[in-house]
């Protein structure tokens, strides 16, 4: 696998010695995506001569490439989200030396092996697909004395008539984004780079989320969020011939965006879901929210999930079948003149909030070239009036600049903290 190659994500590292039937087990395991396990001789057998039972600990994301890990990277089981504002009189030379030392931990990790002054919370794991994002905030710039080179793609978003945002939750001068298929995994990277800031950043917040673990379902499928809806079924793919110019910030980019060459544009918004007054809603009311079937994400307009939507289908009693304020009609591309964003997110669950309601939703992370092209037009047209809002709360909003993968020899955002 080349190292600028992020669209071929992932290879496979053999953990220990593993006889010939763990080896058949890692190409059933590569083929079904389900958990396989490895023969063994009986019960006198000593563990050390056990095989791996899985190979979701042996896969690895690449560091170096044209983009970071963490973008096109399948959905991982866990993550965590965290912004930090840089110290008082930390400028640009701490925020350098900060993402030198982040970006050589992110490279030990991601590829299993330990960091400095190494915690051993993963010691027995693999590196389980973990990947580590940077991305910068809007106020990042102003303090290390680069606000010429601020993109104009990071100004603020426009307030939505439906947010309810909490301000020490939202934004931040840095943002990581940590994704892995083990928890531990993940936790020891949110470890090592929270030690790693030490005194030039402090966090502004946290969040944790998680999806559906590798292998828990017998072939691989599209997601499913809190509300049991399958989530992400419209999501551009990287075979798409549009999907780089719609996602990715293009080579030869001139002023301010030329250190984002590669790079991308990430909105991230917590947003809670009413679960209690959404599960008072019988199926077929909850399918007409959101115009898709909650059995397979058909649209009910007929097909299989992948089926285009029939938005002019309408119904023996003359409505439409999807009706005008469906959740997938509103957002739509061909409703919003081709506004597309790779939506990549998380579940949450924070425990009961103290109206005794579920502190649960989406950790919604979106992806684009241009947020104003991107994830704004959709979401000016669903804050007018999706059917979805009346069981959603837009609780906290952040957008960053995520510049492009380092190369060999290079940390993340060399390219802006040193040009």
């Amino acid at each position: 696998m080349r190292d600028d190659d992020n669209l071929e994500l992932s290879r496979r590292r053999l953990l220990g010695t593993v006889g010939a039937a763990g080896a058949a087990g890692l190409a059933l395991g590569a083929a079904g995506g389900a958990g396989v396990y490895a023969a063994v001789s009986g019960p006198e057998s000593p563990a050390s001569d056990a095989t791996a039972l899985t190979t979701v600990g042996a896969t690895e994301a690449m560091f170096h490439g044209k983009h970071q890990a963490g973008i096109t990277t399948p959905l991982q089981s866990r993550g965590h989200l965290i912004a930090f504002d840089l110290a008082p009189g930390a400028g640009r030379k701490e925020a350098a030396a900060l993402l030198r030392r982040w970006s050589a931990t992110a490279k030990a990790l991601m590829a299993g092996e330990p960091s400095t002054d190494d915690t051993g919370i993963a010691l027995d794991a693999g590196p389980s697909s973990l990947t580590v994002t940077f991305g910068f905030g809007h106020s990042f710039f102003g303090r290390t004395g680069l606000t010429a080179r601020r993109p104009a793609q990071l100004d603020p978003l426009p307030a939505f008539s439906a947010d309810a945002l909490d301000p020490k939750r939202s934004e931040g001068d840095l943002w990581v984004q940590i994704g892995a298929d083990d928890a531990l995994v993940a936790f020891h990277a949110l470890r090592a780079l929270q030690k790693d800031a030490g005194a030039a950043a402090k966090v502004r917040w946290q969040m944790n989320g998680f999806n559906r673990s590798a292998g828990a379902t017998a072939r691989p499928m599209t997601a499913r969020n809190l509300m049991g809806q399958v989530d992400g079924t419209g999501n551009p793919k990287p075979t798409d011939p549009d999907f780089d110019r719609r996602i990715f910030v293009p080579a030869g980019a001139s002023g301010a965006q030329e250190w984002m060459a590669g790079g991308s544009y990430a909105v991230v918004r917590r947003i809670r879901m009413l679960l209690d007054d959404w599960e008072k809603l019988p199926l077929d009311r909850q399918e007409k929210v959101i115009g898709r079937r909650k059995s397979d994400g058909a649209p009910l307009t007929g097909g299989t999930e992948t089926t285009e939507l029939d938005l002019n289908k309408v119904g023996p009693d003359g409505k439409l079948v999807i009706p005008d304020n469906a959740h997938s009609r509103i957002s739509a591309p061909e409703q919003n003149g081709g506004a597309a964003m790779l939506r990549r997110p998380f579940s949450f669950h924070d425990g009961i909030a103290p109206d005794g309601t579920p502190d649960a939703g989406l950790l919604f992370i979106c992806w684009q070239a241009d947020p104003l092209r991107g994830f704004v037009p959709v979401q000016r047209k669903l804050d007018r009036g999706d059917a979805l809002s009346a069981f959603v709360r837009h609780e906290a909003s952040g957008l960053f600049a995520v510049p492009g993968g380092a190369a060999e020899g290079e940390y993340v955002g060399q390219r802006l903290l040193e040009s």
